[in-house]
C-alpha cells in the first residue's frame, strides 16, 4: 500500500450506500494498486463514510460536502486528489479486477434479469445506434462519466464539469475541441447497475432526451442523425398506431417486426427467455422515453426559442 498513487478514482455519492459498498469491493480487488479512491458525498442523508473507511487493502479518502450535483462533486473531488490521472465511475459499477480505464460498460452476471433487459435496451444496436461503445455504432465513442479517466493536464486545461443534462458528454466535447485525443478501450468495460425497474429507467432516459438539445443549443454542429432517430420512431410509432385504427391493423406489422428484432437479438447475446421478454419494455421505454424528452426540449428551447434554463436542468438532475 506504499506505492506511489498514480490514479485517482472520484465517486459522486447521493444516499448510494449499499452500491457503493459493492463498488469499493471491487475495487479493494484490482490487480494493481498504483491508485487511491476518492468518495464524495453529495448531501446524502444516508452515509457511506463508515462503509468507505472499512474496506481493507485500498486508499479510500472520503468527503462530504452539502449537495450541489454530482458535477460539482466531480470537481470537489478532482481539486482534492492526489493521482496524475483522474478516473470516474458511478456508484453503481463493480468493476472488473485487472480493469484500465476507458471503454463501455457491460452486465455482471450477480444483476436482475431487469438490470440485464435494461443494459441491453442501452447498448444495443437497434435501440442506441450502438454510441455508447458498441461494436457497431452510428457515431464517434463519446465517454460517459460511468467509465471515463483523463489527465490532470486535460483538467488543468479545460476545467472541470458543468452542472447540466450529460455533463459528460459536454466534458469529452470541450476535451476534443481542446486539441486532445479520445479513444475507447473496449476490453476495459465496467459492470454498470443503471436503474432497478423501468419507473426509474423512463425518468433517466427522459432526461437524456432532453440533455440532447441542450448540447445542440452549447454545441450547434453536435447534433446528429442517431440523436434524432427515437423521435423519429415516436412519431412514425404513433401514425402506425392511429392509421392500424383508422386503416388496417396491418399498419401495426412493421412495429411487431422490429420486437420481434429485439427479442431475437436480446436471446441471442443474453441467452435467456426472461432477459429477453424483459427487453421488449426495456427498449420501448428506451426509445420512447428518450424520444419524448428530446421533442419536448425542441420544441419549447428551439421552435419556441426559450433556451436553455439552467436552473430547471438542475433541479431536475435533484429529482426536483
Amino acid at each position: 500500500m506504499d506505492e506511489k498513487v498514480r490514479f485517482s478514482v472520484i465517486v459522486p455519492v447521493y444516499n448510494r450506500i449499499d452500491e457503493v459498498r459493492d463498488l469499493l469491493e471491487s475495487l479493494s480487488r484490482q490487480t494493481l494498486k498504483n491508485f487511491e479512491v476518492v468518495i464524495v458525498e453529495d448531501g446524502s442523508t444516508d452515509r457511506c463514510q463508515a462503509e468507505a473507511e472499512s474496506v481493507e487493502n485500498l486508499r479510500v479518502r472520503y468527503f462530504y460536502k452539502e449537495n450541489e450535483g454530482r458535477s460539482i462533486a466531480r470537481n470537489y473531488g478532482m481539486e482534492r486528489a492526489a493521482g496524475d490521472y483522474f478516473i470516474f465511475f458511478d456508484s453503481d459499477c463493480v468493476i472488473p479486477e485487472d480493469y484500465c480505464f476507458g471503454g463501455p460498460d457491460s452486465a455482471h452476471s450477480s444483476f436482475t434479469s431487469t438490470q440485464k433487459a435494461i443494459n441491453f435496451a442501452m447498448t444495443s444496436f437497434l435501440t442506441t445506434g450502438g454510441i455508447r461503445g458498441g461494436k457497431m455504432s452510428l457515431e464517434k465513442f463519446v465517454p460517459r462519466t460511468f467509465n471515463m479517466g483523463f489527465s490532470r493536464r486535460v483538467y488543468e486545461r479545460v476545467g472541470g464539469f458543468r452542472e447540466m443534462f450529460s455533463e459528460d458528454i459536454d466534458m469529452s466535447t470541450r476535451i476534443r475541441n481542446a486539441g486532445f485525443s479520445i479513444a475507447l478501450i473496449r476490453p476495459a468495460y465496467v459492470y454498470h447497475k443503471r436503474r432497478v425497474d423501468f419507473r426509474k429507467f423512463l425518468r433517466q432516459v427522459y432526461v437524456f432526451g432532453m440533455s440532447r438539445i441542450t448540447l445542440k443549443l452549447l454545441y450547434p454542429g453536435s447534433l446528429k442523425v442517431v440523436h434524432a432517430l427515437p423521435a423519429l420512431a415516436v412519431i412514425i410509432g404513433l401514425v402506425l398506431v392511429v392509421l392500424s385504427a383508422a386503416v388496417s391493423p396491418w399498419f401495426l406489422l412493421p412495429l411487431g417486426l422490429y420486437l420481434i428484432a429485439i427479442f431475437v437479438s436480446a436471446l441471442v447475446s443474453t441467452r435467456s427467455p426472461v432477459i429477453a421478454v424483459k427487453a421488449l419494455p426495456a427498449s420501448v421505454i428506451q426509445i420512447c422515453g428518450y424520444g419524448c424528452g428530446f421533442l419536448k426540449a425542441y420544441f419549447l428551447k428551439i421552435v419556441l426559442g426559450r433556451g436553455r434554463d439552467v436552473e430547471e436542468e438542475i433541479l431536475m438532475r435533484k429529482g426536483k
